[in-house]
């Protein structure tokens, strides 16, 4: 067996090393240089950050559907966010490396005039609603009708329906959701925070949208620009 160090890729400030480790069969079998090409397309893949907006009525669920997906936890007794919220995670897809800078808002009425500080240059909006109540779909549809009205025209929209692990006390059928998120143009899932069902799957297709619609070019960018919000922070690491 042999072991090589190859620098693949130089960049303003920083080197890539890679160690290509090989058997004899494998140095004979397998060109090497289209071995560093696969190594140097990883190396080379699109860097965003984009700016990530939860929004919702009180008790929807959006803190702990955040909570789920970046600390990997639950609590039945999540405290009520107090303005917002702050939190980061960075996913690795093949085709980019996203870091999301996720706000998590008040869903108390008193916090409403502080949500366009939050929405405003977002990239992904997520309105989230409670499937066991009727009244918070209805406060669902407010909110996306306020994205539609003052959100960036390019902001990618989710609705989301949480809490499915209480399918004995929905509310809101699936049909019923799918078809208003259809007309209007948002992405549709259904989930829940305690179970974990589909919240990974809400966080990657998110992701990958956000990939898809970015530029074609291997250098580090952001999808929105960074207003100085202030809020409650919660540094994860992924």
């Amino acid at each position: 067996m042999t072991v090589q160090q190859t620098m693949i890729e130089e960049e303003e400030d920083f080197v890539v090393v890679v160690a290509v480790v090989m058997t004899k069969a494998e140095e004979g079998m397998m060109d090497r240089g289209i071995l560093i090409k696969a190594l140097m397309a990883k190396t080379r893949n699109k860097n965003i950050q984009a700016k990530l907006v939860f929004l919702g009525d009180m008790g929807a669920g959006k803190t702990s559907l955040v909570s789920r997906f970046v600390r990997g936890q639950f609590s039945d007794f999540q405290e009520s966010t107090i303005g917002a919220a702050f939190f980061t995670q960075v996913l690795s897809l093949n085709e980019a490396t996203i870091k999301l800078d996720i706000w998590d808002t008040a869903g108390q009425e008193r916090y409403h005039s502080l949500a366009p500080m939050y929405y405003r240059g977002a990239a992904a909006a997520v309105v989230v609603y409670d499937l066991t109540s009727s009244e918070s779909f209805e406060r669902a549809k407010k909110w996306v009708q306020e994205l539609q009205r003052q959100g960036n025209p390019n902001l990618m929209k989710f609705l989301v329906a949480n809490k499915v692990d209480l399918e004995e006390k929905r509310k809101v059928g699936n049909e019923e959701g799918e078809l208003y998120a259809k007309e209007n143009g948002l992405n549709f899932l259904e989930t829940s925070a305690k179970t974990a069902h589909n919240v990974n799957e809400l966080f990657y297709e998110i992701a990958k949208k956000l990939a898809k619609a970015a530029p074609s070019r291997h250098t580090g960018m952001k999808l929105h620009s960074r207003p100085q919000e202030t809020g409650r922070r919660f540094f994860c690491c992924s």
